[in-house]
């Protein structure tokens, strides 16, 4: 069976985490390059807490083993995923006990204040923007200090979605002019 290779996008509110999450994909997907795509903020998203999970941590990690063990039946072997904090060192565990020790690629995406005002704004159509930009600051922050080393960092302050997809691409290795890869199907080779 092939390691797991993952890629963690991740980023402040507004710096484009989900936009690029998606157009990473196509641009594999046009590659035929075998992978699943994950949207993390989906596998918390649950109300109340539950019992003895304050942060959600666990639920997350059950959601995400789950999926992936889904992925894998299928013969994939490789997950971008998308999550705020998911570029942060303390984020290991989860990782590792979901995903069974995978090779991991961290990107953190950066913005501008300026920029995810203007992007949240646009977004946030109901009562959380405030909370949304607050929030928003105080990741851009604890990100910056806190991102686990090797994390690489891309802007996407005044850039188009492809061009930034293309560089989070690249920084993964998975090159798919030189050995394009799929998910297995039936009467398909790996």
């Amino acid at each position: 069976m092939r390691k797991t290779e993952a890629l963690l996008i991740g980023g402040r509110s507004g710096a484009g985490k989900s936009s690029v999450g998606w157009e990473v994909a196509a641009l594999l997907r046009a590659a035929d390059v075998g992978h699943a795509y994950i949207e993390g903020d989906t596998l918390d998203a649950v109300h109340p807490a539950p019992d003895g999970d304050p942060d959600r941590s666990r639920i997350t990690e059950r959601n995400l083993a789950a999926l992936w063990a889904n992925y894998t039946d299928l013969g994939c072997h490789r997950v971008v995923y998308t999550n705020t904090a998911s570029v942060l060192g303390s984020e290991e565990r989860l990782f590792a006990g979901a995903l069974r020790g995978p090779r991991i690629v961290r990107v953190l995406l950066t913005a501008s204040d300026a920029t995810v005002e203007e992007r949240l704004t646009r977004r946030e159509l109901g009562s959380e923007l405030q909370q949304q930009l607050r929030r928003s600051a105080y990741m851009a922050r604890r990100l910056e200090e806190q991102a686990a080393d090797g994390t690489h960092r891309v802007a996407t302050d005044g850039r188009r979605i492809g061009d930034i997809a293309a560089d989070v691409v690249a920084a993964t290795g998975w090159n798919p002019r030189k050995s394009p890869e799929t998910i297995s199907r039936p009467g398909r080779a790996n």
